[in-house]
């Protein structure tokens, strides 16, 4: 009996352990207390995920695309590293300021007979 004492003092202490809050608390606390456990393992990496999402976004945004060449630039500079052509006149201009018209395509529909 001393040797199994000696050899599983962890075992018998957690398992003492797990008797006094179980008494004192009650099996639901215990079953609770399990659960929010389980909760956190499962959102830690969610938000993790959230945060990464986040910085990526952020990475990209700052992302620009020179109109003379193609080089790709990260927006520390004001005029592109391979050919020198500025490119705050990109980020000036918007897509959305054109006029919509230019951009829409005339469909005629016809009868197939």
């Amino acid at each position: 009996m001393d040797y199994f004492l000696k050899g599983n003092k962890t075992l018998l202490t957690y398992t003492l352990i797990t008797f006094v809050i179980i008494s004192i608390f009650g099996i639901n606390f215990f079953i609770s207390f399990l659960g929010n456990i389980l909760i956190l393992l499962f959102l830690i990496p969610l938000f993790l995920l959230l945060i990464l999402f986040i910085v990526f976004n952020s990475y990209k945004s700052k992302i620009n695309t020179c109109n003379n060449c193609g080089a790709i630039s990260l927006g520390l500079s004001d005029t592109c590293m391979n050919c020198g052509a500025e490119l705050k006149d990109i980020n000036k201009e918007s897509k959305f300021d054109k006029n919509p018209s230019e951009r829409t395509i005339e469909v005629k529909a016809e009868e197939v007979k």
